[in-house]
């Protein structure tokens, strides 16, 4: 007997356990099988992760079928093409009432995927209308919005409790001002309520500053229990996005940082990345030794008692949450119409349906802040506060600014835990 995947994750919260996931996916039943049983067996509180192909990602199943006749290899579980049989047979013995498993795709046309997960006796997948669509397609809005209205509505269908976790909190990886990625998450928790899912995870993932990164998961936190009434939902926060360190000393202080971070802030489950991911894709072994780091760091971590200092995040973010809701209550609608809008506009992302105007940067002290807000509504920072100009020199520094401080030796500390300074 299974526990749905969210009442697992709430459970071991309450617990004081956080919960830790690896992004793990592997082409062969055998593989992922072993993957699987490897991320059980972690001295951690685990869930285990199906994560697709890229040819499943984009519905391209032809050629994840030749891939597999031809041993080609694959970045990822081709969960479609093997069909449910096949991986409810590799699954057998190993989902159970202490481990539930995920399925991670990236999909901006889900509907296939979630038949087959449901057929196989999965309960729990992740992403979402805005954030499967304007990072990874070039499917218009509109349309990726009811693919995933079809998706909820195929979900909520199976029966139990199933679960949807936002990937709204990613949004490009770094370079997003937090107040968007909160608000972003929160809305597609909604959409995702709204259609019929009673629980949900909402995603913030970790940027450069842990005061900033702990301000926002506070801030989701506060905004998930307001729009979200009668919904099971936690908050899962994932390890730095961006380019990652290439030592691997670098890379476990930073997983350190991470697992710190999730403890303070309140969030349930963390996404580890390994010391190997500014090189390849991460072996078992090196999955198992990233969870195991994480739940020694979360088990030494006090929960912060007092709130983080209030820089007008919440706020912030409430009101890109306020501008889509005043649009109307139908919010496959009035999503892409705040994008048509620039209500709502990701930095540096490309996607046709997103206006492009709004800019952000990293300030000295290493904290995202908006160099432009074009048509949002908040803000505009001071003249005297925003960079003169963003080159693509200034733009190439931000985006390793966090892959240099961690690289760097930290400085001696008496007592410093795993993973060194924050």
């Amino acid at each position: 007997m299974t526990v749905p995947f969210g009442a697992f994750v709430v459970r071991e919260h309450a617990a004081g356990r956080l919960v830790v996931q690896p992004r793990m996916g592997f082409a062969t039943p055998a593989a992922m099988r072993a993957g699987l049983l490897g991320t059980r067996a972690a001295a951690a509180t685990t869930v285990g992760t199906l994560t697709l192909d890229s040819y499943t990602r984009v519905g391209d199943l032809a050629a994840a079928a030749r891939a597999l006749a031809e041993g080609v290899p694959l970045n990822g579980f081709p969960l479609v093409t093997h069909g449910p049989e096949v991986t409810r047979a590799m699954l057998d013995g190993v989902l159970g009432a202490g481990f539930p498993v995920q399925v991670r795709h990236g999909s901006a046309r889900p509907q296939d995927i979630v038949r087959t997960l449901v057929a196989a006796g999965l309960d729990a997948t992740e992403g979402g209308p805005v954030s499967y669509c304007l990072p990874y397609s070039r499917t218009p809005l509109a349309t990726a919005v009811r693919h995933w209205v079809e998706a909820c509505d195929l979900l909520a269908a199976a029966g139990g409790v199933p679960h949807l976790e936002t990937f709204g909190g990613c949004m490009l990886g770094q370079l997003c001002p937090p107040s968007m990625l909160v608000a972003i998450s929160v809305l597609e928790a909604m959409f995702f309520a709204r259609h019929g899912i009673r629980s949900v995870s909402l995603s913030y993932a970790q940027q450069a500053d842990p005061a900033q990164d702990e301000e926002a998961v506070r801030a989701l936190r506060r905004l998930a229990a307001r729009h979200l009434p009668g919904v099971e939902w936690h908050v899962v926060l994932y390890a730095y996005m961006g380019v990652y360190p290439r030592t691997p000393d670098g890379a476990a202080r930073l997983l350190a940082s991470a697992a710190r971070l999730a403890v303070r802030s309140g969030a349930a489950r963390l996404i580890v990345k390994t010391a190997a991911e500014a090189h390849r894709i991460p072996t078992v072994e090196e999955n198992v030794d990233a969870l195991e780091l994480a739940a020694r760091v979360a088990a030494e971590t006090p929960r912060a008692e007092a709130e983080a200092a209030d820089t007008g995040l919440l706020e912030e973010a409430s009101t890109l949450v306020e501008a889509v809701l005043d649009l109307g209550d139908d919010l496959a609608a009035t999503v892409p119409a705040a994008f048509a809008r620039g209500l709502l506009d990701i930095p540096y992302c490309l996607h046709p349906d997103n206006a492009g105007r709004a800019r952000g940067y990293l300030d000295a002290a290493g904290r995202l802040q908006w160099a432009d807000t074009g048509g949002l509504p908040i803000r505009p920072p001071s003249r005297g506060a925003r960079p003169s100009r963003t080159g693509s020199a200034e733009l190439l520094s931000a985006l390793c600014h966090v892959e240099r401080k961690f690289d760097a030796p930290p400085p001696a500390r008496a007592g410093a835990g795993p993973g060194g300074a924050q």
